[in-house]
């Protein structure tokens, strides 16, 4: 009897540009990550977004102390829930 061999690989193809924040997200994060602010035409709401993929800035924030709590996806739209413990400072 043969036996299979299994390989596990992941492809990434995550393209920008990815949406970081609100209105009301902490400029400080916003610049770091380097966001700009905009308004959709239609929309009484603005949003920060960055050029890169998810995966780098997650590696960002990473780096910041934040890591993911949770992941889900909503129609095409992948959201990530972000947790920074601030017990120590």
């Amino acid at each position: 009897m043969k036996q299979r061999q299994w390989t596990n690989s992941v492809c990434f193809q995550e393209t920008g540009p990815t949406t970081v924040g609100d209105e009301y997200s902490d400029p400080a994060l916003m610049n770091f990550l380097e966001a700009r602010k905009t308004t959709m035409l239609g929309n009484n709401f603005s949003e920060y977004n960055v050029d890169e993929p998810p995966r780098l800035v997650l590696d960002k924030l990473e780096k910041l102390g934040y890591r993911v709590v949770t992941m889900t996806g909503v129609g095409q739209t992948l959201v990530w829930c972000l947790h920074k413990d601030t017990t120590g400072l």
